[in-house]
């Protein structure tokens, strides 16, 4: 008697094979335009938060990659601009980058994109009906159209506990949206010790400089309580190109005796994000960090003596991406992801993709937004869609000319895997969206 897996398998076999490349394209396109996706990082904040939740056309024309952009247009010395109010910048940008220029560049682009979703015009002179649109919204059923037209069925944020304005909300109990999960982020304690202590310490965490077995005590008390708190879906930090695993520094003692074994207690998974060189040029703030190559041999190594912990992790440098493919085919618990700020253009999204998929099949994560304004969420995945249905109908036509065609079933199956089911498979998310 056959049994439910084997006539699974004998239906699956039943459905037509797609041998014909038009075809093939069609179902390829349709697949990746129609799989709703859980955007495993970004920087986005529910109503809950507030002044915290950006959104808006102000507040998407002075997104960090368009401020360094602008001023390699204008004679304008940074601290005049820092004097402005943001809808003074937001004028400047837009006149700089839109009007005076042709916005050829993915961060323009990625505007133009967002203002035909919603029918505004694309060239207007000055930014009267963009803000009108904006203005009269409302709030909620804004976030569920952008939601609906990004096709995106939940978020991961990104959540500093050491950050007053948010640990507010979530030690109030706020109800936050379902569909944005939270991420405990843990930058301030891995990069900035010495100013995390005195954090920590008005927290009511006994926590000294010279790391000892209290302190190390108290870190994890910290950690667990937050993750009692917010529930995350992970734990994550973002590191320097010059970061070493291991090494005689404090990082290093705070991730081997506090972060690795709270991650392998809670079953957490922990992001890693390396390559960023922080404040390249100071005077442009948040817009004026650099990329730098890193060692690929540090995951290498937290992989090794990590074997019981899973990895997110991705590299700010394309020079790093081959190497963590090769690294990712010998470490089960290491998990590539998305292609991360500067990365995120497609020429070098289309390189990455196809790259990862030649070497590790569909066992990775394609994408991911960093979104930091609502409405990036529909540029940032309508433009990596198109990318990503391109490699893959590269992928499927050369099985095909090897002598192997695929299934529509089959293609759904690979596109959910690569938009949500890798990362939901990781985490086990429950009651997601």
């Amino acid at each position: 008697m056959m049994d439910s897996g084997s006539r699974a398998s004998f239906t699956e076999k039943l459905e037509p094979l797609l041998t014909d490349e038009v075809e093939l394209r069609r179902h390829v396109e349709k697949a990746v335009e129609e799989t709703q996706v859980i955007d495993m990082h970004t920087h986005l904040f529910s109503i809950e938060f507030g002044k915290m939740a950006l959104f808006g056309i102000d507040d998407l024309l002075t997104y960090h990659y368009l401020i360094a952009e602008m001023f390699r247009s204008v004679e304008l010395k940074p601290e005049r601009f820092w004097r402005m109010s943001k809808r003074e910048q937001a004028d400047l940008i837009w006149r700089t980058l839109f009007v005076e220029n042709s916005p050829l560049s993915e961060a323009a682009r990625g505007i133009v994109t967002i203002l035909k979703a919603f029918g505004l015009s694309t060239n207007a002179a000055t930014l009267d009906e963009a803000r009108e649109f904006f203005a009269t919204q409302d709030v909620a059923k804004h976030f569920d159209r952008v939601f609906e037209m990004a096709r995106v069925k939940a978020v991961v944020m990104t959540n500093d506990p050491l950050d007053a304005r948010e640990a507010h909300v979530w030690e109030n109990g706020v109800r936050i949206d379902a569909r944005f999960h939270a991420a405990l982020r843990l930058d301030r304690v891995l990069n900035d010790w010495t100013n995390a202590v005195p954090k920590l310490a008005e927290r009511g965490y006994a926590v000294e400089t010279a790391i000892d077995a209290k302190t190390v005590a108290e870190v994890r008390r910290f950690l667990d309580d937050w993750i009692t708190r917010m529930r995350p879906l992970y734990m994550a930090v973002s590191l320097p190109d010059d970061f070493r695993f291991p090494s005689d520094d404090v990082r290093d003692r705070l991730l081997r005796e506090a972060v690795l074994p709270t991650a392998r207690a809670a079953g957490l998974p922990l992001s890693l994000m390396i390559g960023v060189r922080r404040g390249v040029n100071p005077a442009l703030r948040i817009a004026g960090d650099g990329v730098g190559r890193a060692d690929v041999k540090a995951v290498e190594r937290m992989c090794a003596e990590n074997p019981d912990v899973r990895f997110f992790v991705t590299f700010l440098s394309r020079e790093n991406q081959h190497e963590l493919c090769v690294a990712a085919r010998k470490f089960s618990n290491l998990m590539p992801f998305g292609c991360w700020w500067f990365l995120n253009n497609p020429s070098i999204v289309a390189e990455i993709t196809r790259e990862r998929i030649e070497l590790l099949g569909t066992s990775f994560i394609a994408q991911h937004s960093d979104a930091r304004i609502l409405e990036q969420l529909i540029y940032k995945w309508k433009h990596s869609r198109r990318v990503i249905a391109d490699a893959l109908v590269e992928a499927y036509t050369r099985l095909l000319a090897s002598g192997r065609a695929v299934t529509a079933r089959e293609i759904e199956r690979d596109v959910a895997r690569l938009f949500s089911e890798n990362f939901r498979r990781w985490v086990a998310i429950e009651g997601a969206p």
